[in-house]
């Protein structure tokens, strides 16, 4: 039997099917939700770092024009901190203690924007206003707010009872391996580095919106999220009840890049708030309780050191590292630290490590998962350092990582860190990218900057990620009534284009205009569990689900059709809605089909593919720019990406998230940094003095893939969603650090490698 070739299938350039309603402004985000009698919620803030206090009367903020409710600490009681399960086992097999958020302060507050109190009045205008009736005895202490000196004898202890900052330790290798290779040396090449601290700046700040169902006894929490199943059991657990009790529902999201993903404050309070008045409770955050309360990302103080052969062949990779948790553990905070360190070793074949990380806290916001989740800090680290090696020897970026690459001979290959790597051609992607970014002709383009009174410097970072863990995300099909195909799935889009992929690999498999695919999302009353989106693991396992299920419920749709057309099953095709006898115009269409069938169940498929071993997506970006010495303002002049994603599901799709991961990972390097003051204050809570990068900063990217299927994953695919951030950091710093080294001998700079940290840096070296 022969198939016509899906027009929207896997591999299509299918345009987004989203974006009609959200450039016509016909989106739907928690904000825009507006139900009758909703009142609105605000959250009184601690404007000290680290204080012990009281609380004066509340008579007059109850009192005040719109005012429903005044919550504190002690009347909320009943619901629990929040808390983090994935504290990693320390060297001497325990667990190191939590320090969990409170849902509302009680006496003491520990950064800058931990939550006091909960007002709740008519429009927010009036609760904020209210809010500021509240009298607040703050008793201010000396606050910890440096990564680096957290540990320092004479820094102020986050929580006195510790007796230290130490949140946490962490020691991954083998250590007397590891020293022994260093013995052994004969170059070794050290580095010291801060890998900055971020703000997650999506689009849409959160909001919250908090309804009680009297008649059903349970809540509704509309949310903008990365998944409702898990917010639904963690929230639940926060109030001591079955999960079927709350029901969560998320829209549309602007960007979620991780943060998205926890759970917060005001999620509860809204819920609570809502039980109490009887009434709808909406709280939305504006970009400054963003800046102060969404957790962080990064922040990271690390010294590492490669022991090598006189040939530059890696023996050894010793690294210390502090990671800042700030004031309380995030949901996955102690994780993202340790998952970064099983990717240590990268793509190159490297035989001893020996990793420590020590976990701190500071009086400073939450650090949790953004945008890689440790990935990101652990490819800058080891591919900076490569670089630092390059230098050391004399060798080539290029050669020196030739020498060290794992072959694909070597595949699949267990790192020391027990990855298991199932395919990778690492040189040759790192060799189109050579190519494409004319690498060997950089000279000439050196010469011709020089000409100009411009430095310029190229540099390159060859990746390797782990994503799209372990596990399953199930998919769920149904023919509808009008001969429509709706799937259900559990992740959860924040603007990755899930309805058009997923749509994709049903289309496919019933041969269906991809518009009549509708994808259904974010309900937890629609579906029963789901595993969120983070980590890329929505295509490479809900897509490969998606195509099951919807395999599934072709072979269901040919066999109603055989009945009525009497016929059998083997010799039906399906094409654009409709089944038809192959090689005869005999035909049923699907709505056809859909009231034929004589139960339910016979118009529903389901699929559910089970991973078990990481994807691994690896590549290389190759950055250049150029540097005005008499400013240090630094322009992106080139910028070559060729990836391995296994398999491509979209092009567009794909460029779009490589374009976006690439620009977010290139703000890190070149002006993203959430600054702390001493006493604690963030210095950087606005986009007056957080820098972001915008469009008119890049140039024209060239993007390409040199796919190698993967043997994990039933379709190949490797996962895309946080590669281009992964590369973008360490090749965009390592393009800096090459024009400075070139031109002034200079071969550090801390990121961002804002204009006046490159013009002081290259001014001390002309004064020196």
């Amino acid at each position: 039997m022969t198939v016509a070739t899906p027009k929207f299938g896997m591999g299509a350039a299918v345009l987004r099917v989203e974006d009609s309603a959200f450039i016509t402004g016909k989106g739907r985000y928690t904000d825009d939700i507006q139900p009758e009698g909703v009142l609105h919620g605000y959250v009184l803030r601690s404007p000290v770092a680290k204080a012990g206090f009281t609380l004066g009367s509340l008579d007059e903020a109850r009192a005040a024009p719109g005012v429903h409710l005044v919550l504190t600490g002690t009347d909320i009681g009943h619901i629990a901190d929040l808390k983090s399960g994935v504290m990693q086992k320390q060297p001497d097999g325990t667990r190191a203690p939590t320090r969990d958020i409170p849902i509302l302060c009680r006496d003491k507050v520990q950064y800058v924007g931990d939550a006091v109190a909960f007002v709740v009045a008519d429009s927010r205008a009036q609760a904020q206003d209210a809010a500021e009736l509240i009298e607040v005895d703050y008793e201010a202490e000396d606050a910890a707010s440096g990564t680096a000196v957290a540990l320092d004898p004479d820094t102020p202890l986050v929580w006195p009872e510790l007796g230290s900052n130490r949140a946490f330790e962490h020691h991954t290798g083998d250590k007397a391996k590891s020293d022994a290779a260093f013995a052994e040396a004969v170059h070794v090449t050290r580095i010291e580095f801060v890998n900055n601290r971020l703000v997650c700046n999506y689009m849409e700040p959160r909001g919250a919106l908090g309804e009680w169902n009297e008649a059903e006894d349970r809540f509704v929490l509309t949310t903008g999220s990365q998944g409702v199943h898990s917010m639904q059991k963690i929230i639940a657990d926060l109030f001591g009840i079955d999960k079927t009790k709350l029901r969560v529902v998320t829209p549309d999201v602007g960007g979620g890049f991780g943060p998205k993903t926890f759970v917060y404050r005001e999620y509860p309070l809204v819920l609570e708030a809502a039980k109490r008045l009887g009434r709808p409770v909406k709280w939305t955050g504006d970009r400054t309780e963003h800046f102060l309360t969404d957790a962080q990302g990064r922040d990271n103080v690390v010294t590492a050191e490669m022991a090598m052969d006189k040939d530059g062949r890696f023996l050894a990779l010793r690294v210390k590292l502090l990671a800042n948790m700030g004031a309380y553990i995030s949901q996955y905070g102690p994780f993202i630290p340790f998952i970064g360190v099983t990717m240590s070793t990268g793509v190159y074949d490297i035989r001893a490590l020996d990793v420590s990380v020590i976990g701190v806290y500071t009086n400073t916001c939450p650090v949790d998962a953004y945008r890689g989740a440790g990935r990101p800090e652990a490819a800058f680290l080891l591919e900076k350092l490569v670089d630092a090696c390059a230098r050391d020897l004399g060798l080539g970026a290029d050669e020196i990582r030739r020498r060290n690459f794992i072959k694909p001979e070597q595949m699949p290959y267990r790192t020391q860190t027990g990855r298991l790597y199932d395919t990778g051609e690492f040189a040759g992607h790192m060799d189109l990218a050579l190519q494409r970014a004319e690498w060997n002709r950089f000279s000439e383009r050196l010469d011709e900057a020089k000409s100009r009174g411009k430095i310029r410097g190229i540099g390159m970072a060859t990746y390797i990620e782990a994503c799209a863990f372990p596990g399953s995300e199930p998919a769920h099909v149904t023919l509808n009534g009008d001969g429509t195909v709706t799937l259900k799935i559990g992740t959860q889009t924040n603007g990755q284009g899930h309805a058009t992929a997923y749509a994709q690999f049903v289309s496919e498999k019933l041969n269906l205009p991809i518009e009549r695919i509708h994808v259904r999302q974010g309900d937890t009353d629609e579906l029963k569990s789901g595993g969120g989106t983070g980590g890329s693991r929505s295509i490479p396992l809900g897509g490969v689900s998606a195509a099951r299920a919807g395999e599934h419920l072709a072979e269901k749709i040919r066999q109603i059709a055989a009945d009525e057309l009497e016929a059998s099953a083997g010799d039906i095709e399906l094409e654009d809605g409709v089944a038809r006898i192959v090689g005869t115009d005999r035909t049923v269409d699907f709505a056809t089909i859909a009231k034929a069938a004589k139960k339910p169940e016979d118009l529903q498929g389901f699929g559910e593919f089970v991973q078990d071993e990481a994807t691994y997506p690896n590549g290389t970006h190759i950055c250049e720019v150029e540097i005005d010495p008499d400013t240090g303002s630094t322009e992106v002049v080139r910028y070559t990406i060729v990836d391995d994603f296994g398999a491509t599901v979209n092009p567009i799709l794909l460029a779009g998230q490589v374009h976006g991961g690439v620009v977010q990972g290139i703000g890190q390097a070149l002006c993203e940094e959430a600054v702390y003051g001493e006493d604690g204050q963030l210095l950087a809570a606005s986009f007056m003095d957080y820098a972001m990068p915008r469009a008119d900063d890049f140039p024209f990217f060239h993007f390409e893939t040199r796919n190698v299927p993967s043997t994990t994953n039933a379709l190949g695919i490797k996962g895309a969603g946080e590669a281009g951030t992964i590369g973008a950091t360490p090749a965009a710093l390592n393009a800096v650090t090459d024009a400075l080294y070139r031109a002034c001998g200079i071969d550090h700079i801390e990121m961002p490698a804002t204009p006046a940290r490159v013009w002081a840096a290259i001014n001390d070296a002309s004064a020196s």
